[in-house]
């Protein structure tokens, strides 16, 4: 027997989990939220580290007025970049206002419920029976070493992801892998605090985003195609914008626009940041990685075949996040053997709902079928109404008018 039971479970508290919260809520569900809010970014993201995305980009889905981060901030102009302190803070304030009382708690099991359901186990060891699960955790589970670092102990190597104070590193000699705003912002502000860093890029050169341009003619803006939460041009806002159709373009299209859609690059205000303080080796591939002398020797190969040997103390790999249903193990073996999945990732109707009826994934983990803005907190709000819309449409009782807001209705009328 459950300890206790409600209509969903969201498991995660960030952007995509509170967004969906705060909806779902709106409709007059019981829902609980498991996680202290933001804590991924407070935990794992770097002080002095800023957001990528423009002020407008950085909304979170609800359903309410004024619960933006440019409501909450109208006078941050566009393009300002936002501190990683600032739109944690905001998260928070989001959470206060339109979900009171999330737990601060993990999910560490959900299992299929007898006979129908889920049964969701927490780290305080309470089990609720749930007729619906949104799994929302984030990008956390999937950070990603390569191979050729992939085994070494913590101490040598370790993910970008894994370093909210990079202040340990002062003094030391650092490689930071990638050529993304992580590692290069990574890198800067290591070498903020004193450490040498030395970046290892397999890209030719390195890319850096252009400064926004706010006050575009009309001519311009016809020709550079219109501006939307993933930057400027018809396709790009096509994929952020309207990521309903991208999940009906064939999967090899939609797997080809994921990976292509914004390449790694550095943002336009970090560029004069990177100076002679951080060392760039650009067209250099990873070998052989190995502890020697208490640190760490990479080999890498650059595009001519010249092995070349690079004796560091740590390691960061700041290579970014692949989705990988096997390493969700909140959800029990059981349970991610009957979910479709197509090259890690999960199948997902046009609602978010996997092949397993109740079971939703919001975030990276939907990117392969919605595409490149479930990257980024910009797709929250699209994902969060989706699912939202589609558990209250199977909540007897309960109907969305036009307005998007819920009705309780008499017992015995009817739902459409």
């Amino acid at each position: 027997m459950n300890d206790s039971a409600c209509d969903v479970v969201i498991a995660g508290a960030g952007p995509y989990g509170l967004s969906t919260a705060a909806y779902l809520q709106n409709l007059g569900l019981g829902v609980r939220i498991i996680g202290k809010p933001m804590r991924f970014w407070d935990e794992n993201m770097p002080t002095g580290m800023y957001l990528k995305s423009e002020p407008f980009a950085s909304n979170l889905g609800a359903p309410q007025a004024g619960m933006g981060f440019t409501d909450r901030h109208p006078d941050w102009r566009l393009s300002d970049p936002v501190p990683r302190e600032t739109f944690v803070d905001y998260g928070r304030w989001f959470a206060s206002v339109v979900i009171p009382g999330t737990e601060n708690a993990e999910v560490v099991n959900v299992e299929p419920g007898r006979p129908h359901g889920y049964v969701v186990t927490l780290s305080t060891g309470e089990t609720i029976g749930a007729r619906a699960v949104v799994v929302a955790v984030g990008v956390g589970p999937f950070a990603h070493i390569p191979d050729e670092l992939a085994g070494l102990p913590s101490w040598l190597v370790s993910h970008s992801s894994a370093h909210r104070d990079l202040g340990p590193f002062a003094g030391r000699e650092v490689a930071v892998v990638g050529a993304g705003q992580s590692a290069l912002e990574t890198a800067v502000l290591l070498a903020d605090l004193g450490a040498y860093p030395h970046v290892l890029a397999r890209r030719r050169e390195l890319d850096w985003n252009a400064e926004p341009d706010w006050h575009r003619s009309l001519a311009a803006r016809l020709r550079g195609g219109p501006r939307s939460g993933l930057g400027t041009g018809y396709r790009t806002w096509l994929w952020a914008e309207r990521p309903g159709l991208v999940r009906l373009l064939p999967e090899q299209t939609r797997r080809r626009i994921v990976k292509q859609t914004l390449p790694p690059a550095g943002a336009w205000w970090l560029r004069d940041r990177l100076d002679g303080r951080v060392r760039v080796s650009t067209g250099r591939f990873l070998g052989k990685a190995a502890e020697n002398d208490g640190g760490i020797a990479l080999t890498t190969t650059d595009r001519a075949g010249l092995r070349r040997v690079t004796q560091v103390e740590h390691v960061i790999a700041a290579t970014g996040y692949v989705p990988d249903l096997e390493r969700l193990t909140m959800i029990s073996r059981e349970l991610r053997a009957r979910i479709d999945s197509r090259f890690g990732s999960p199948v997902l109707t046009r609602n978010f709902e996997a092949s397993t009826p109740g079971l939703y994934f919001a975030g990276l983990a939907a990117a392969a079928t919605f595409g490149p803005v479930m990257r980024f907190v910009h797709g929250a709000e699209f994902a969060a109404r989706r699912i939202a819309h589609h558990i209250i449409d199977g909540t007897p009782g309960m109907r969305v008018p036009a307005g998007g807001r819920a009705t309780l209705l008499e017992p015995g009328a009817s739902t459409r």
